[in-house]
């Protein structure tokens, strides 16, 4: 196997693969199952992990894997807690169950407008951060958003070190302001969904175009071994999109350009209290995440689907035009193909 290039993660000075490994997908396997994913991954020269305190039992699965193989291997988590004594708590939490001593980054988990307000307050979670890299529990402070006017922002904030948000063939919004405030702030830009949250399963096309910023980091969500084997190797060629993957890389941005949802909320509040994030999405998570949790989420949606009176209001303020109250009926046939499928015990 060709050896992964690295890249260094801005002003933390960090040199990691240029591929790093997302820790989403491992709860749905069993512990042993995991582990040997994780082991892969380092096999193939991956030494950089992302996960996060809401990703399950990921954390010990992962703490379990790198025993022994801590040298050289960054490992970054992240919290939504918004509060000073509930970030506190999720760090201990963290550094128990990765069975570590330090974090080499840990992040502010999907920061919008309103979270921001509290997390930077007296009292907020931002207060927790600092404290815990003086008493040298995290060496570097990230935040992670799907907002690009939140992330923008945050960029000039000194504090941050590392920037984490959604990037792909299809999601390409943050190549017109974001990077390049990242790039002139010098914070470590890590890519999540490389491939649109599991809605597209092309890797060749999906590593090619990343390819094209040597500077960033993307973290997949990887399921099996082989994945990030097949992985490791595109982005090891250092192959960009020309030619013929042009043209299949336009299908797709056509394709899920019209029915892609970044997760941004501008749709949000629904006047009949629907959850249009987490309808529009759910199909990715899905994939991804644990049987017995999309099992309620399918329920909310079987529930509140219905609800819907096609008023527009979620229309006219998406900023990419997405026919909402027409992906949420597809929502809700999915989610009830899901509950059959995956009935309770």
């Amino acid at each position: 196997m060709s050896k992964l290039p690295t890249r260094i993660l801005g002003k933390t000075g960090l040199e990691v693969s240029a591929v790093g490994f997302g820790g989403i997908p491992i709860m749905r396997h069993d512990h042993e199952t995991a582990v040997a994913i994780v082991t892969t991954a380092l096999d193939a020269g991956v030494t950089f992990i992302d996960t996060a305190i809401g990703y399950g039992d990921s954390h010990t699965k992962i703490g379990a894997a790198i025993q022994g193989r801590r040298e050289g291997l960054i490992l970054a988590t992240k919290s939504g807690a918004a509060t000073k004594a509930d970030m506190h708590r999720d760090i201990d939490i963290a550094l128990r169950d990765l069975g570590v001593d330090s974090i080499d980054i840990f992040q502010l988990h999907g920061v919008g407008a309103e979270s921001w307000k509290t997390i930077r307050a007296e009292g907020g979670a931002l207060e927790a951060l600092i404290e815990a890299k003086a008493a040298g529990k995290i060496d570097h402070i990230g935040y992670t958003s799907h907002d690009v006017e939140v992330a923008v922002g945050m960029a000039r904030e000194p504090i941050f070190e590392t920037v984490q948000f959604p990037f792909n063939l299809v999601a390409h919004e943050p190549a017109d302001e974001l990077i390049p405030i990242a790039r002139e702030m010098n914070l470590g830009f890590i890519v999540m969904k490389p491939m649109c949250g599991g809605q597209f399963d092309d890797a060749e096309l999906a590593f090619k175009f990343l390819n094209g910023y040597p500077d960033l980091v993307a973290i997949p969500g990887i399921e099996n071994g082989a994945e990030i084997e097949e992985i490791a190797h595109i982005v090891a060629s250092e192959e960009t999109l020309t030619g013929d993957d042009l043209t299949r890389a336009q299908e797709i941005i056509d394709r899920l350009g019209k029915v892609f949802c970044r997760r941004c909320g501008y749709c949000q509040p629904c006047p009949e209290g629907i959850g249009i994030t987490t309808a529009l999405v759910f199909s990715g998570l899905a994939r991804r995440f644990t049987i017995d949790g999309c099992r309620g989420i399918a329920q909310s949606i079987l529930d509140n689907a219905p609800k819907c009176t096609e008023c527009g209001a979620c229309i006219e303020k998406c900023p990419y035009d997405l026919p909402i109250p027409e992906l949420i009926k597809e929502s809700r046939d999915f989610a009830e193909e899901f509950l059959k499928e995956h009935p309770a015990d």
